[in-house]
């Protein structure tokens, strides 16, 4: 079975960014995938987030977003982990203000490993403690052994 870890790098671990919206947070995400695959386009990938949300807000509660989006351009998975130093809306399903998004772009035949790394990833954000600990990470490093921990043990 894949695991979240195999596919994030600490500098795809972002800690404190400010952005005042929805759709900067998502192109921080763009970004941030862009600069971790070469062959993936910063707009392209930001297009395929902006499309995703319209199908529906991928904030699903307790503060908590996972933008995802499928690509053909894409090879193989990529998570990026972005903890916001201000919480902004995102539409979440509970109406509350997102501080945490672990964003991911996987291949779009992949569809098996994307709903396996989806699960992951909310079973990981659905343990309080594991939240309370990203939530005090203050820098990228430390954030990211928390998710690599948090996920050898869920």
């Amino acid at each position: 079975m894949m695991q979240l870890k195999e596919f994030l790098t600490p500098s795809q671990v972002l800690v404190d960014v400010n952005v005042t919206s929805k759709k900067r947070a998502l192109e921080v995400i763009a970004k941030t995938v862009a600069a971790a695959c070469a062959s993936l386009n910063e707009q392209e990938v930001f297009e395929h987030l902006i499309e995703r949300e319209r199908l529906g807000t991928t904030g699903f509660g307790n503060g908590v977003a996972i933008p995802h989006c499928r690509m053909a351009s894409c090879e193989e998975p990529i998570v990026v982990i972005v903890k916001l130093g201000t919480a902004i809306d995102f539409d979440a399903v509970d109406e509350q203000l997102v501080d945490i998004l672990i964003g991911l772009v996987v291949p779009a035949e992949a569809t098996d490993e994307h709903l396996q790394l989806l699960k992951q990833i909310a079973e990981l954000l659905s343990d309080t403690e594991i939240c309370k600990q990203i939530r005090a990470a203050t820098e990228s490093q430390q954030l990211y052994q928390i998710i690599v921990n948090g996920v050898s043990n869920t």
